[in-house]
């Protein structure tokens, strides 16, 4: 418990165990005035009847206030739990755009690495087809080198019977 809740009730002990123990002199009656007229009745009571007058209106004043402050904090909270709400929201479609916005970028890196491996298919192609064209081309040719070095051999050379003898 909190210190002043239990000095409180420690004071509201102490005051039961002074009437308690003054009893007797709390009920003797009195002459009391009260502005307009005088009234014969005990002080003691009196005073311990407006005691829990001001103890109740106390009383009163804190469970007011307790009420009041408890419904501002239900408003507060269920104020704050819209607002998480938005949030969340909120959230949830920027994560949503930054789904569609990655969908929408991967599907044009996608379609970019298509056209660039078709491009590169095709000049593949074109370098195989020029690779073949020039092994050809260059075969070729020295067949041809090869066929005239046999040509300038054979003229030079005698034919094969006079070789034979040689």
């Amino acid at each position: 418990m909190r210190f002043r809740t239990l000095l409180l009730i420690a004071l509201i002990l102490l005051i039961a165990a002074f009437v308690a123990l003054n009893f007797e002199s709390i009920l003797q009656p009195t002459t009391l005035y009260l502005g307009v007229t005088n009234v014969q009745a005990p002080l003691g009571l009196a005073m311990l009847g407006m005691l829990v007058a001001v103890l109740v209106v106390f009383l009163l004043a804190l469970v007011y206030f307790q009420t009041t402050h408890l419904m501002e904090v239900r408003r507060i909270t269920r104020e704050a739990n819209e607002q998480r709400t938005l949030a969340d929201k909120a959230e949830a479609s920027r994560f949503t755009e930054l789904r569609e916005f990655l969908r929408t970028e991967l599907q044009i890196a996608a379609t970019r690495d298509a056209t660039l491996s078709e491009q590169v298919i095709q000049k593949m192609d074109s370098v195989r087809a020029a690779l073949a064209t020039t092994i050809e081309q260059t075969g070729n040719g020295i067949s041809a080198n090869l066929g005239e070095i046999e040509d300038r051999l054979d003229r030079q050379l005698p034919p094969s019977s006079v070789r034979a003898e040689i």
